[in-house]
């Protein structure tokens, strides 16, 4: 298969030591596999997706994905934008979409990436990781890469907000995404289709600035998955991979519950669908232990 290449943007979690670096690592993996190459952005900055609503002004807030789209642009011209982070894909993709419809902020955020020798042309297409698999490389691509199909595990296919709305997957359903599901028949595991809280929001930032709130929000996640006898939950989000399963403890302290439920990326699953080892599918990142995948990549 001819290689793919995409310009990428790996944004801020991602980084070694940061909270998705395990994210990272097996979507490198499983992208070794598919043939896909990922194009570093050179020098690309934070996204603004946490820091760009507190007072920073629209200008500076859409700026600041303008400039990985311009550099993207000047460096892999013609390449695809590709984000693992779902907040990342949304603010790139919001500023791309926003600075298109608005011309004269166009000219103003030129004006202020012209101090930075960048020009934003705003001709590519930017696109989550999810996106790629589902529409540009497609299950049946992924069906044939499959060596030790994940038969008999359970799981509930977590989407989130962020990777649903406003813009999600082409031919989606915004009340029922159907692809993480697919994905996850396609690995040969049991995708759990009646999970009702597959695009309800986890609580975000909410974990920080309330997390009495974002807790409760995240029981339901979770409860629900054990309902629907779920081994695992799998989601493409970084943001909801963490909170849903690193305030497991604090839950059930709380509530009296007695969570261990875990939670990983497709990446994830996909890594060890492709035979490679617990190492290469990033495993080790867990929190709480992926037994049934740590137990199949050991096979």
């Amino acid at each position: 298969m001819a290689k793919r290449q995409y310009s990428f943007y790996p944004g801020c979690s991602s980084q070694k030591g940061a909270s998705s670096s395990n994210y990272m690592v097996s979507v490198r993996t499983m992208c070794e596999e598919l043939d896909i190459q990922l194009n570093e952005i050179p020098d690309w900055n934070c996204c603004a997706a946490s820091i760009g609503y507190a007072g920073g002004g629209e200008l500076p807030r859409l700026t600041l994905s303008a400039r990985n789209i311009a550099l993207s642009e000047q460096h892999h011209a013609g390449q695809d934008i590709v984000a693992t982070c779902a907040a990342c894909w949304l603010s790139t993709r919001e500023a791309a979409e926003r600075l298109h419809e608005d011309q004269s902020l166009l000219a103003e955020c030129n004006t202020a990436l012209a101090e930075a020798g960048l020009k934003l042309k705003n001709v590519t297409p930017i696109k989550h990781m999810a996106e790629v698999l589902v529409e540009d490389i497609g299950y049946d691509t992924i069906a044939a890469k499959v060596k030790k199909p994940l038969s008999g595990i359970k799981i509930a296919g977590y989407v989130g907000c962020q990777t649903n709305r406003p813009f999600g997957i082409a031919g989606e359903s915004f009340e029922n995404p159907r692809y993480l599901d697919k994905l996850v028949e396609t690995l040969g595991a049991d995708a759990l289709t009646g999970y009702e809280k597959k695009v309800q929001c986890c609580g975000g930032a909410l974990a920080f600035s309330e997390p009495a709130k974002s807790q409760e929000m995240v029981k339901g996640i979770i409860e629900a998955a054990y309902d629907h006898g779920a081994d695992l939950i799998v989601t493409p989000c970084p943001v909801c991979q963490m909170n849903v399963e690193v305030y497991q403890d604090e839950i059930n302290a709380t509530y009296g519950t007695q969570f261990k439920m875990p939670v990983v990326y497709y990446s994830n699953l996909m890594a060890v669908a492709f035979g490679r080892s617990a190492k290469d599918a990033a495993l080790n990142g867990q929190i709480i232990p992926a037994k049934a995948l740590d137990d199949l990549a050991a096979k």
